[in-house]
């Protein structure tokens, strides 16, 4: 991992590269940080990335992988954490890329992103207190808790 960052006041720039995988690094960081909440927006370029779109009937996700160049427009999410301790990240985010001579657009919950040249992160850590997992057994995922 070639992720670099900085802390300035209580926000952290945070800086990846070619081959970095945009939410693993974010959770690291957190982990290495030990920020149990946090809210983070970002930009830059990628690879890859496995976009997925929930299904309520059925309670799964389905996944797209898309490949080439794609460009991150817009990158926004949080990290929480359960009661074990354990990191879960709630991310969206926009992609454009060319399909032939077509600009196309993908949006959604995002599983992985691979970075291509460049990805730039602001990660903000919740201050006061943390935002917890609770588990939503109708849709099988986890929502904030304020406890």
């Amino acid at each position: 991992m070639t992720m670099e960052y900085r802390k300035f006041s209580e926000t952290y720039y945070v800086r990846m590269d070619r081959g970095d995988e945009i939410i693993g690094s974010i959770l690291e960081l957190c982990r290495r940080e030990q920020i149990r909440s946090a809210v983070f927006v970002g930009i830059g370029g990628c690879s890859e990335a496995e976009v997925q779109t929930y299904l309520p009937e059925s309670g799964t996700f389905e996944t797209q992988t898309i490949c080439g160049t794609l460009e991150l427009v817009s990158l926004t999410g949080n990290v929480i954490t359960d009661h074990q301790k354990e990191l879960y990240h709630h991310t969206h985010a926009v992609l454009s890329y060319k399909c032939g001579k077509q600009h196309c657009v993908s949006a959604g919950h995002m599983k992985s992103l691979t970075v291509s040249y460049t990805a730039e992160i602001e990660l903000r850590p919740v201050t006061g207190g943390i935002l917890y997992r609770k588990p939503d057994p109708e849709t099988g995922t986890g929502f904030w808790s304020f406890r």
